[in-house]
């Protein structure tokens, strides 16, 4: 039976479109099988794909460059040499006396010192019942009054700042003569200000002293002169003679020693420096750097501190960085704000001597540039080094302040082949290497040691090659 043209088309398109859609599932299928085939893992095989990969040695190349050493601190500006300043006595005649000479006058600071003032020598530092206390310079320390009669090192330095004040004291003898005297007289009416004389005391001892001689005088006369009374004296007896001698001879006698009594006094009798007014200083100018009394005060114990003028800068150093020190090496110093001078090393104290890290020793130099050998307990303890500024410049009003310190130390000649400390080891035998990889193999290469700075080491290749741009292994 015949069926129509279009009924068998439209069956054989529908059979063609079933068998794609079987067609394509398939595919689907093994697709998706394909799929999870892939993604799907044994526990071995997980394990292994989250293990981190073997780690490499960690390594930094080998750079050729200029290298520079320095020991770097902080520091503090500060004024040189400082000592305490004290009266070594009362100042005028007594604690008793005024400046008049008045009694029952206490020692009072009438004019109080001011701090940071620059002493030059003849000034007035301050003044004690209206009385001077000057500035001189000298080594010896004032210890006592001077005056008539006195001698020793400290008359010949008064008599050789009298000379360099235009105040001829005459010969430089260390002994306080009239030419003294007048010298110092001249030197406090320059000033304003009446030298010390004679207090009353001395005056009155004087006198009875004076009256004593004459006193004496007039018994030797009466005591000498012949008898009176008679027209003719009857002639003595031997007896009487011998009387008359004894007598003379014990007038004469107290008469001596009355003359030696004044002779003694005079010789100390006249214009004195009591102890409390002259102050010697080794330096002038100086600077007043601190001040314990004020007007009204007792002038007792310490009065303040006087420094040179002279700008110095106090650091504290590690001992090991201390042993690289000399005296003589150049010092940056710079202040926080920028400003900036030069100074030189001059004292490091109480230098130690500590292992290097080769198991050589080294020691630290003194003020001198010569080592002084310490214990090596603690190579780390802090070293005081002092250094010291010629020109201070913009450091001269910085008392106080906080200053960076670089003293260079050492520099290479030229470019030269450094690596990280951390790059060195010691084998057994003591010799330093380097570990240079190479495509994942690494190789030692024996190498010396030269100047260290930063954290960054000078090295030169004793056995085998090092070129910089290789690469060394610094850690794992």
């Amino acid at each position: 039976m015949s069926r129509p043209e279009g009924e068998g088309t439209s069956r054989i398109g529908s059979g063609r479109r079933r068998l794609g859609l079987v067609v394509g599932a398939v595919v689907l299928v093994g697709a998706g099988g394909w799929f999870a085939g892939t993604q799907v893992q044994s526990p071995a095989d997980a394990a292994a794909s989250h293990t981190a990969p073997k780690a490499g040695p960690v390594t930094v190349a080998v750079v050729r460059q200029s290298l520079t050493a320095s020991v770097v601190a902080t520091g503090s500006v500060e004024f040189a040499s400082p000592r305490p300043l004290s009266l070594a006595g009362p100042v005028g005649s007594g604690a008793s006396s005024g400046s008049d000479g008045s009694e029952g006058a206490e020692q009072r600071v009438t004019k109080a010192p001011v701090a940071g003032t620059k002493i030059k020598e003849g000034d007035v530092l301050m003044t004690v019942n209206g009385r001077p206390v000057f500035a001189l310079g000298g080594s010896v320390p004032m210890y006592r009054a001077l005056g008539p009669g006195t001698s020793g090192d400290d008359v010949t330095q008064l008599q050789k700042a009298l000379q360099r004040l235009g105040f001829d004291p005459g010969a430089i003898s260390g002994t306080y003569g009239q030419g003294t005297a007048g010298a110092v007289a001249a030197w406090y009416k320059s000033k304003g200000y009446d030298a010390q004389e004679p207090s009353p005391a001395d005056q009155q001892q004087l006198g009875s002293l004076e009256q004593a001689v004459s006193a004496a005088q007039e018994a030797l006369l009466t005591t000498d002169s012949p008898a009176t009374g008679s027209a003719s004296p009857s002639p003595q007896s031997s007896t009487d003679q011998q009387v008359h001698k004894i007598q003379v001879k014990s007038a004469q006698k107290a008469l001596d020693l009355a003359n030696d009594a004044l002779s003694s006094f005079k010789a100390t009798y006249g214009t004195k420096v009591p102890a409390g007014e002259v102050v010697f200083l080794p330096k002038l100018p100086a600077r007043l750097d601190k001040v314990s009394v004020k007007t009204g005060d007792t002038p007792s114990g310490q009065i303040g501190t006087v420094t040179s003028s002279d700008v110095v800068v106090q650091a504290a150093v590690p001992g090991t960085d201390a042993q690289l020190l000399r005296h003589g090496m150049t010092a940056q110093l710079t202040t926080a704000d920028g400003k900036s001078a030069t100074g030189t090393v001059g004292v490091v104290a109480d230098g130690s001597e500590s292992s290097s890290g080769t198991g050589s020793s080294a020691t630290a130099p003194s003020a001198t540039g010569e080592t002084d050998s310490a214990s090596t307990s603690d190579s780390t303890a802090a070293v005081q080094v002092r250094i010291t500024v010629p020109e201070p410049g913009p450091l001269a009003g910085e008392a106080g302040a906080a200053v960076k310190v670089t003293i260079k130390v050492g520099a290479s000649d030229g470019k030269v082949l450094t690596v990280p400390m951390a790059a060195i080891h010691t084998s057994s035998d003591g010799r330093a290497r380097v570990q240079v990889e190479h495509g994942g193999t690494v190789t030692d290469v024996h190498v010396t040691v030269g100047l260290s700075a930063a954290g960054i080491v000078e090295v030169k290749p004793a056995e085998g090659t090092l070129k910089a741009g290789e690469r060394v292994v610094v850690g794992e």
